[in-house]
């Protein structure tokens, strides 16, 4: 099926795209819309009784050309549970936009879009990786632990499988809890459903470990 979408993407336009993810959509229980940005759409699922959603369209940040796939669910963590994960090249680039903002004192310049970014960037210590995930992908986390725990076993394999295809080429990539919420951001100019797929596994994956360390120091105070 994911190779007859692929064909029916190359060589028919806009409606037969959103006609085929619509029905990829609908056979795995989630609703599918259009929005008003010129080739853009929504969906709508759940993940363990949770709902999140999911849109492509024009990008909200300006590290991101072309087109943006964007993801968010709800999860109700504390507000202090502060990750950040980036593909490599977009971690040096904010790097180096940060120490500018924060050493020249332009941060009237800087949008409140992409505030947290940066600010993490200068605040927050780097999380510790091993293996070959160390050269695709960094970030922070408000508490060394945390981030550490995070990326560990599930969501790092996770990752490691998406550095193979989705993210071989390393596009812009996010990963982030904000406000209680996941996000995920990443620069994808064809909405295919296998990459969409893929993108959704890392985010639920994500959003599922930022979970267990929450639970986990809810467990501590409690003790």
């Amino acid at each position: 099926m994911l190779e007859s979408l692929r064909s029916l993407f190359a060589s028919q336009g806009p409606g037969a795209r959103d006609a085929a993810l619509s029905a990829w959509a609908r056979q795995r229980g989630y609703a599918f819309k259009r929005v008003r940005e010129p080739e853009g759409f929504a969906v709508h699922g759940h993940h363990d009784g949770r709902p999140w959603r999911l849109e492509w369209g024009p990008p909200q940040r300006h590290y991101i050309e072309g087109r943006e796939l964007r993801i968010r669910m709800e999860l109700g963590l504390p507000p202090d549970l502060q990750l950040l994960l980036l593909a490599a090249p977009l971690l040096e680039r904010l790097e180096r936009e940060a120490f500018e903002a924060f050493t020249q004192d332009n941060r009237t310049q800087m949008g409140d879009a992409i505030a947290e970014e940066l600010r993490w960037l200068a605040m927050f210590p780097k999380i510790e990786m091993a293996g070959p995930l160390t050269a695709r992908l960094g970030g922070v986390s408000s508490l060394r632990a945390h981030g550490s725990a995070w990326v560990d076993g599930a969501l790092g394999e996770a990752l490691m499988r998406a550095t193979q295809r989705l993210l071989q080429d390393d596009p812009p990539f996010v990963l982030m809890t904000l406000r209680g919420r996941a996000h995920l951001r990443l620069q994808l100019a064809t909405p295919e459903a296998d990459d969409i797929a893929e993108a959704l596994g890392v985010f639920e994956t994500a959003s599922a470990a930022a979970l267990r360390i929450a639970d986990a120091r809810r467990g501590q105070r409690d003790g």
